[in-house]
């Protein structure tokens, strides 16, 4: 059924560890962060985030982080920014090849997330993509937020989310994750959305980024997959959640059932990379 050659998955450390509380060492997430770019089960890596200190503590160190990270060809690296001042501070580094912007088709959570309007999101979008121009080094990804609905009973709609495709595409944007931050997706309308993405945008490569239990998890990859979808995301053990979204994180897809799904790897380095994750979490 599947073509794994054809596959990239990227694994979200960043995003697995950004709801815990207890502060996690930047020497343990430094470790672990070498340990899944050596393992080279995942193109890309998710790793940390220019945003404020006081909105996200655990984040706080990513540039230390960062420094501490061994960096190879055959891994990507991507940090997530909210404005114009992280993407200053993250096209300084030189090691980082992807910024990621979330962008919400919700208003109550584009607020919540980055404090900001989805018309000022926009423009935040204009200013980072002109000055990601002027550096030519990296690529942005924008994470459309909400693809699948909301908790909040703000507007949704399929169209919704291609209007919003659309006009970042046309500003500019290449890379787009299709994100799913509060489980609001089911099987059926992934499988629509994603063939309405691909067959109206088929020079877009897109991304999934669910949130979603363990059950469920491997459907809606599924659904994604016959849609077209080749690039997904996920989290070893199936840790995260936005601490932004509602009070009870759904997790990611966890990590380890793509690489099965896809024959990425082997069950011993899967298993190491659990056990690192663990080791990096644990007290």
């Amino acid at each position: 059924m599947f073509n794994n050659k054809e596959v990239t998955l990227v694994d979200c450390p960043r995003d697995a560890i950004q709801g815990i509380k207890n502060q996690i060492s930047t020497e343990k997430k430094t470790a672990y962060i070498n340990q899944l770019i050596q393992s080279q089960l995942f193109d890309c890596i998710d790793f940390g985030s220019f945003v404020s200190p006081k909105a996200v503590p655990q984040l706080s160190d990513t540039k230390a982080v960062l420094d501490g990270l061994e960096k190879n060809d055959k891994v990507k690296l991507l940090a997530i920014i909210a404005n114009k001042r992280g993407a200053e501070i993250g096209t300084e580094m030189k090691k980082i090849d992807y910024l990621g912007y979330p962008f919400s088709i919700s208003e109550t959570f584009q607020k919540n997330n980055t404090n900001s309007s989805i018309s000022q999101a926009y423009d935040a979008v204009l200013d980072i993509l002109e000055l990601m121009d002027k550096q030519g080094k990296q690529e942005l990804v924008i994470y459309i937020s909400m693809a699948f609905g909301n908790p909040y009973g703000d507007p949704w709609s399929m169209d919704l989310v291609s209007e919003w495709v659309s006009k970042l595409h046309h500003a500019g944007v290449k890379n787009f994750s299709i994100a799913d931050t509060t489980s609001e997706a089911y099987p059926e309308s992934i499988k629509e959305l994603f063939t309405k993405l691909s067959n109206e945008f088929p020079d877009i490569p897109f991304s999934a980024h669910f949130h979603s239990s363990v059950e469920s998890a491997l459907l809606k990859v599924d659904a994604a997959y016959s849609a077209g979808c080749r690039r997904f995301e996920g989290a070893i053990l199936g840790y995260g959640g936005c601490p932004f979204a509602k009070d009870e994180l759904v997790g990611n897809i966890p990590s380890e059932l793509l690489v099965e799904r896809f024959n990425k790897g082997n069950f011993e380095k899967v298993s190491e990379l659990m056990q690192g994750f663990q080791k990096m979490i644990s007290q």
